[in-house]
């Protein structure tokens, strides 16, 4: 297996935005990709694009404003995962040699697609989902769970969306850029009991791109480019072997991967960006993904560890609360972001001397399964 790495990152703007095109979207992000790794794009060798919504030949959609074509695009969905999914393709067909330079690009226009408006419908074979465990509700349980496992509060869970707006006021391509108090996220409108409406991620307009490249590549054109030193890609298990709700089993299994490849401990890594959909899961992931001890969840939040200027902050960009959700993009959005960190322009929201950092994703539920897709990305310079 060859090294890999991030040559380039870009995003497009992100809101609702119902007036721009999945090419639009997806070309800006694109452009600013490659010319961050500053190539041009007729080296490009292979693109990797995710789309959840309405999804046809994004890549070639997309690539051909640019001047690419003749090369194999391949198009995927994994749900919220789709682009995390697009990146860990990519990857692995650079590591094995088939191609030396690509692109990965997740896109999203949640404004235009046939559920704008609404709350993610469950797919018709979902049986849970018919009869009513949605995903905010499937989030509530877990929350009430945390609540009589772990001590957790709705206090606790405001205060995750508290940090994650504060994060996000400093980022100029957050779709909110307002700061909340706990009070405030408590008062607004019940979602599912203990989840209230600023604890839920808004619906997004948004795209994202990460150019990456071999080892042989990538020194022509960087003196430091960031390594993907672990990269992890998982489903889930049947629900029935689920013990217990208050964590996803295949969240830390994906980490544990990564850990085991980049040959790193979770006492290594600097900053995450993670999904945090609902406010409430991000307590799970912190143990999931070995930043605390099994149940120290909340004890991890409440010492501050994880906000500006903590031990280890958790979605410096604002995360999917505040910088928005458009749902295959966020997993390359993570990249970019990480990405960013690791080469010190991450502006007002910097973690200073970032050398390690983590990109996780999830996505999809289906009835009988624990979740669908899980994916942690391990980056380092």
């Amino acid at each position: 297996m060859r090294e890999v790495f991030v040559l380039g990152v870009g995003q497009s703007d992100f809101g609702k935005m119902p007036e721009r095109s999945i090419a639009d979207l997806g070309g800006q992000a694109a452009r600013a990709a490659i010319a961050d790794a500053g190539i041009n794009s007729a080296q490009i060798q292979a693109v990797f694009s995710s789309r959840v919504y309405d999804a046809m030949i994004t890549s070639q959609t997309i690539m051909k404003d640019l001047g690419v074509t003749r090369v194999e695009m391949v198009n995927v969905e994994n749900a919220c995962a789709g682009g995390s999914t697009a990146i860990r393709s990519l990857y692995k067909d650079i590591a094995a040699g088939f191609v030396d330079l690509g692109i990965a690009i997740g896109v999203e226009s949640m404004t235009t697609s046939p559920i704008a408006g609404k709350l993610i419908p469950p797919d018709r074979d979902d049986l849970d989902g018919q009869l009513g465990l949605s995903m905010p509700v499937l989030f509530a349980l877990q929350a009430q769970r945390l609540m009589e496992t772990h001590g957790a509060t709705p206090e606790d869970f405001a205060q995750v969306s508290v940090k994650a707006h504060d994060f996000g006021a400093l980022n100029p391509r957050a779709q909110y850029q307002r700061r909340f108090t706990v009070e405030e996220v408590l008062a607004s409108r019940m979602i599912a009991d203990p989840i209230t409406l600023l604890q839920c991620c808004p619906n997004t307009d948004g795209a994202a791109a990460v150019v990456m490249a071999s080892a042989d590549v990538a020194k022509k054109y960087s003196e430091a480019p960031v390594r993907i030193a672990g990269s992890a890609l998982v489903s889930g298990d049947y629900d029935f072997r689920r013990s217990d709700i208050t964590t996803l089993e295949l969240g830390a299994r994906a980490a544990a991967r990564a850990y085991e490849q980049a040959g790193v401990a979770p006492s290594d890594v600097d900053v995450v960006e993670l999904h945090d959909a609902f406010a409430s899961e991000e307590i799970v992931h912190y143990e999931d993904l070995g930043l605390c001890a099994r149940g120290d969840g909340v004890g991890l939040l409440r010492s501050g560890a994880t906000s500006i200027g903590g031990r280890i902050p958790v979605n410096p960009s604002g995360g999917l609360l505040s910088l928005g959700h458009p749902l295959a993009a966020s997993g390359v959005r993570v990249i970019c972001d990480i990405t960013d960190q690791l080469r010190g322009r991450s502006g007002a929201s910097q973690v200073p001397g970032a050398k390690v950092g983590l990109a996780q994703m999830l996505g999809g539920v289906a009835t009988g399964l624990d979740a669908a897709a899980g994916s942690v990305h391990i980056l380092t310079v």
